[in-house]
């Protein structure tokens, strides 16, 4: 049982309303048993995509499926491979990003270590469907145990014919090797990452070119991330049909959330694209713990926005959550009850993502420096109303001027806040206080929590 996942990190509760895709295998097969995975109907898409399917069938039915990146940006996955696949170059790359860095996120990592021959199995695919040769699984070094396994599970696949020369008899070559990332949140960037990958400093490239014409040593590169790659044994083995009635009507498929926080249950969840706010804290995580009552929902962590009672029946997929400023983001899900500090939330985000930032340029670099000095100021009681502005107006230059998905997302914890908890901020700058006890307003938050006592 050593090799078996951590089955208390999946909830396996909500029968009716989870449906498992890119969960399917996890705790059911012992990760690095190939035998398992074939008896679970391992590499069926492999067969069918190399011995019944072109290499434009294959994407078609990836275009059929309406799968959209699980990474965050939500791009089309279908798009991104018919614009590699369209390159001329006789040399091209495939990538999977593993690089999964979001505060309170694992499900890459669980996905890796339960599961790691599904992403072998969809990487082969990807690369028959685009015509490429070769492929590297990026994995940030905190993550010691995936390494290790994905390591193990290249060898095995090596050995039993699946990786290398001739896979399966069918003139197919495909060699796949594991790169490792220091920990750059930077890194979970494309452009950073295939810096990363080439040996250079994980910073961000101008787009475009985009990667799919000049990507990894200037060659066209695809890159996925683990849960998009882990959708795609099923996809191919089941029909873009079958997948594509899951979800909502621009949003198709499955989300694996990490849920986590002031809730009962916490875990990993595998629900369909546009299940509400309040089915997943109530009918999954059981509610808020020590009967507190729900005040917000961090989504899509440092990237992504912070929502409020209102938002409860909001339908979670990538188009309305980008109308209320927001994003999915990675998948991480982290609840907040009744007595949480929004102010200290924004702070928290913002200088995770202003320590994480390259400095390559100026709006990240600096932007989000000085709204985290003026964050500081208010939570230490220094701030003046006037600091509310700036720090909207400051959002607005970093997110239109940033190089790259990290400064232009950075501001969302801040923006959300603002526009959800204003009286937090508010609070904190005109009483001088912090209503929850959490922030250092020196004296006079002692003495205003002596008088409610």
């Amino acid at each position: 049982m050593k090799n078996l996942p951590q089955k208390e990190m999946l909830l396996s509760c909500g029968k009716g309303i989870q449906k498992r895709i890119a969960l399917r295998n996890f705790g059911k097969i012992k990760p690095l048993d190939i035998e398992d995975y074939i008896n679970e109907k391992g590499f069926i898409a492999l067969e069918k995509s190399l011995f019944e399917m072109t290499p434009l069938e294959v994407i078609e039915e990836v275009k059929i499926s309406g799968l959209r990146g699980r990474g965050g940006g939500g791009f089309p996955t279908a798009k991104k491979w018919e614009l590699t696949a369209k390159n001329k170059e006789n040399i091209k790359y495939v990538i999977c990003n593993a690089d999964e860095g979001d505060p309170g996120a694992f499900m890459d990592r669980s996905i890796i270590e339960g599961d790691p021959v599904s992403i072998i199995e969809a990487m082969i695919i990807a690369a028959y469907a685009i015509g490429a040769k070769e492929g590297f699984i990026y994995v940030r070094a905190e993550y010691p145990e995936a390494v290790k396994t994905l390591k193990k599970a290249i060898k095995i696949a090596n050995k039993e014919g699946y990786l290398g020369k001739n896979i399966l008899d069918s003139s197919f070559d495909f060699d796949l090797e594991i790169r490792i990332g220091a920990g750059a949140f930077v890194c979970g960037e494309e452009t950073a990452l295939i810096n990363s990958v080439e040996g250079q400093r994980g910073n961000p490239r101008s787009k475009p070119p985009f990667p799919a014409k000049e990507g990894l040593w200037d060659k066209p590169t695809l890159i996925n991330n683990v849960e998009t790659f882990a959708n795609i044994p099923a996809i191919i083995r089941n029909g873009g049909d079958w997948y594509s009635q899951f979800g909502s009507e621009k949003s198709k498929g499955t989300k694996v959330f990490a849920l986590a926080g002031d809730i009962r249950n916490s875990g990993l969840i595998e629900v369909p694209m546009g299940t509400t706010l309040k089915t997943i804290i109530y009918d999954l995580g059981g509610g808020i713990a020590n009967n507190k009552q729900f005040k917000a929902a961090q989504i899509g962590g440092p990237s992504g926005g912070v929502l409020c009672r209102e938002h409860l029946d909001l339908a979670l997929d990538y188009d309305n959550l980008l109308e209320i400023g927001s994003m999915i983001g990675s998948g991480g899900l982290v609840i907040m009850d009744e007595d949480t500090c929004m102010v200290d939330i924004a702070r928290y985000y913002l200088d995770f993502t202003q320590d994480e930032s390259c400095g390559k340029c100026t709006p990240c670099r600096i932007g989000t420096k000085r709204m985290l000095e003026i964050l500081d100021r208010i939570v230490s009681g220094r701030g003046i109303l006037d600091d509310i502005k700036r720090l909207e107006e400051l959002s607005d230059l970093i997110k239109k001027t940033s190089l790259c998905g990290l400064g232009q997302s950075a501001p969302n914890p801040v923006l959300s806040t603002l526009k959800n908890f204003r009286e937090d901020y508010e609070t904190h700058i005109v009483d001088k206080y912090c209503p929850f006890g959490v922030c250092k307003l020196s004296e006079n938050n002692k003495a205003k929590l002596g008088e409610l006592k």
